[in-house]
C-alpha cells in the first residue's frame, strides 16, 4: 500500500525517520523548468531531480531500501511514479499528496505558486 504525505505532515514523517538515523530522499519527479519555478529546500533530507518519463531508465541511481518520498506538481505525477517503484521492489516509498502546490499552501509560503 502507497503511504501518503501531506505537506503539513511533512515533519512529523522525516521526524521518525531521523530518530532511526536515516535520512530520506525526496524524489522531485518535474520537469526541469518547474524545479527551476518552485523548489523545495532540502532540510533533514536529501532532494533528487529526475523527470517522471526518466525514471524507468535511471532507478539504478535509487537506493531501493531507502525512504523515499516523490514529489510532483499536484500529487499525480509523483502517486505513479511512487507505485511503479514499489513494483519495483521499492520498500519505503510515499506520495507527497498535493505535490509542490500543497507544500507551499501548507508548509513554506516562500515556495512559488504556479
Amino acid at each position: 500500500m502507497l503511504a501518503q504525505v501531506r505537506p503539513a505532515q511533512f515533519d512529523q514523517w522525516l521526524e521518525q525517520l531521523q530518530a532511526q538515523g536515516i535520512t530520506p530522499l525526496v524524489l522531485d519527479v518535474r520537469e526541469p523548468w518547474e524545479c527551476a519555478t518552485a523548489s523545495v529546500t532540502p532540510q533533514g533530507f536529501e532532494l533528487v531531480n529526475i523527470p517522471m518519463q526518466d525514471i524507468p531508465a535511471r532507478q539504478q541511481e535509487l537506493d531501493p531500501e531507502r525512504p523515499i518520498a516523490c514529489l510532483c506538481h499536484h500529487g499525480m505525477r509523483s502517486m505513479n511514479v511512487a507505485m511503479f517503484l514499489l513494483n519495483q521492489g521499492f520498500e519505503q516509498v510515499s506520495n507527497i499528496t498535493g505535490g509542490i502546490d500543497a507544500w507551499s499552501r501548507e508548509r513554506d509560503q516562500s515556495v512559488p505558486l504556479y
